[in-house]
């Protein structure tokens, strides 16, 4: 028994060696590292031995002194480690817990959430660069302590309905904070996002505000008939009605609201409606609403041909905005233009298509021979119109130029042969685009000619040559356009000296371009993976400084002159 005893002493020492010379190779290793000093290591030896005489930890279910408190408690699998060693009593293992994670809250870095932000406010069609102003600022902070305001008190329309838009962002906008945005002495109320809205609360719209003129509803989607009866009630000077998703609004309840208030109604917008505003509700609009000046009406599944013959009896229409989701025919859409297009000012027609006839130019040679007042011409999404129609339309019309022109995504629709076709381009092209810029050029402030993919790059480097000026135009948008490089914005810079925002999704042939100072590039996909480029307000203050050495070191010289002589 002597002798196994000390076979197993013997082990237990050569295990503890080897321990120790294990320990000691990793500590010299770390040391190498961390350029420490040999009496560390000896240090770590010693630590090492005393491990071996530390006492084992309770199991659970037997009792200990907490080492903070010293209370006597049971322990438990859950027991928290104290400090030097010991264990802590439950009520010190929280509070130790607690003090743990607040310390690491504080030391953990700060995540930025600017991107996100950024990306945000840019599909909100947003820039920003420097300081925000005051009164953003101040608007800002009453957004994010919306349930905290009692009211707004007075203040005028634009605050107010700037308040609506950032309230609607924020999806603060609830049956709570919205009684903020009704006063009395209103006479328009903007409610940019009503998805949580009830169907009470937009009564209490005509009953707040018994003189509003103006009502606009995004997103209403529990606005009822209830609420329509109640408007007719109360709202008596109701001129301009804007809905958007009002789809629980029957047809003939829409019906009841032109007969009842539609000989002062002014203005009509209404999208995205599935179930209800058929033709019978268009033809009862356009037969009791007679003073309409303005219509919009986009993406209501359940109207058709039919309303189209309905709305060319509107005698007074300044303002026309129609997107269908049904084919229309092209003799009907050109009747239509034929009958009020002489007193029109806006012109927006969005995806309208009929696939029955071969492409044709009626729709544009109408617009050209009837329309002689718009500042605004939005023709969209059409594949069926020719490039030699747009040198029509431009050419000689005697419409004054434009300020808004639209003409996005009209090309050849063809997959097989992507650059359309040579001798007869479809869309929007070279040509075409040539005559907009001869016609409009000196007054146009927006221009989008996003995915008109048949402009050639000589044209474009023609119209942006730097010595043409265009000096109203803002903002261009001229993604996929694949020809636009790095050239062609540079041109855009140079020929546009009020410009102040230049959209380029798509162009992958933009490379290093320098944005001047006050310029906004958005989506040049190599220019430092960045989604927006400012211009830089340091790169102009070292030319400006360059100039005035320049200036300076000539003036030296002017002055040495006659000394030499």
């Amino acid at each position: 028994m002597a002798a196994e005893r000390s076979r197993k002493r013997k082990r237990n020492q050569e295990d503890a060696i080897a321990k120790i010379k294990k320990g000691k190779e990793a500590k010299k290793k770390a040391s190498k590292k961390k350029k420490r000093g040999s009496d560390d290591e000896d240090d770590s030896d010693f630590e090492d031995m005393m491990d071996m005489y530390k006492k084992a930890k309770p199991l659970p279910g037997q009792l200990e002194n907490c080492e903070l408190c010293g209370k006597r408690f049971t322990v438990t699998p859950y027991s928290k480690a104290a400090p030097d060693g010991g264990l802590l009593c439950t009520k010190c293992g929280k509070e130790m817990a607690k003090e743990a994670k607040a310390t690491e809250k504080a030391n953990k870095p700060v995540v930025r959430k600017g991107r996100r932000k950024i990306e945000s406010n840019r599909l909100d069609g947003l820039t920003f660069r420097g300081a925000k102003t005051l009164q953003t600022l101040c608007i800002e902070k009453l957004a994010n302590h919306a349930e905290d305001i009692d009211e707004f008190g007075v203040m005028p329309e634009n605050i107010m309905n700037r308040l609506s838009e950032i309230f609607s962002k924020k999806r603060a906008m609830n049956s709570t904070t919205f009684k903020l945005f009704l006063q009395p002495d209103m006479d328009t109320v903007a409610i940019h996002e009503a998805a949580y809205l009830e169907t009470e609360d937009f009564d209490q719209i005509f009953a707040v505000v018994p003189n509003i003129k103006k009502l606009s509803l995004r997103h209403c989607c529990q606005f009822k008939d209830s609420n329509v009866d109640y408007m007719i009630e109360k709202a008596k000077h109701l001129t301009d009605i804007q809905l958007l998703g009002a789809n629980l609004v029957s047809n003939d309840k829409w019906i009841d609201l032109f007969i009842a208030r539609g000989h002062d109604l002014k203005a009509l917008k209404v999208e995205w409606l599935d179930a209800a505003f058929d033709d019978q509700a268009v033809e009862a609009l356009t037969t009791f609403c007679p003073n309409l000046e303005r219509l919009k009406l986009e993406r209501c599944k359940q109207i058709g041909p039919e309303s189209i013959d309905a709305i060319a009896h509107l005698e007074k229409l300044e303002h026309l905005t129609l997107r269908y989701q049904k084919e229309i025919p092209r003799e009907r859409l050109v009747n239509l233009i034929a009958q009020v297009g002489a007193n029109l000012r806006t012109l927006c027609l969005e995806n309208f298509l009929d696939s029955n006839e071969d492409p044709s130019d009626d729709i544009l040679q109408t617009i050209h021979d009837t329309c002689r007042h718009l500042t605004k011409l939005r023709f969209t999404e059409n594949h069926e119109c020719s490039d030699a129609g747009y040198v029509n339309l431009f050419t000689d019309w005697d419409n004054p130029p434009l300020r808004y022109a639209d003409i996005n995504s009209t090309r050849d629709l063809d997959n097989s042969n992507p650059e359309g076709p040579e001798d007869f381009p479809i869309g929007l092209a070279s040509a075409g685009f040539h005559a907009l810029m001869q016609h409009s050029g000196q007054k146009l402030e927006y221009l989008d000619i996003a995915s008109c993919r048949h402009i050639s790059h000589e044209t474009f480097a023609h119209i942006f040559d730097g010595k043409k000026q265009y000096p109203c135009l803002r903002e261009i948008n001229v993604s996929f356009n694949p020809v636009v490089d790095t050239t062609i914005v540079a041109g855009i810079f140079r020929s546009c000296p009020r410009i102040k925002k230049v959209v380029t999704f798509g162009c992958f042939e933009i490379k290093d371009v320098i944005v001047p100072r006050g310029i906004v590039l958005i989506g040049a996909p190599k220019a430092h993976d960045a989604i927006e480029q400012f211009g830089d307000i340091v790169m102009d203050f070292q030319k400006e400084l360059q100039r005035e050495m320049q200036r300076d070191l000539e003036r030296g010289m002017n002055r040495l002159v006659p000394v030499m002589s």
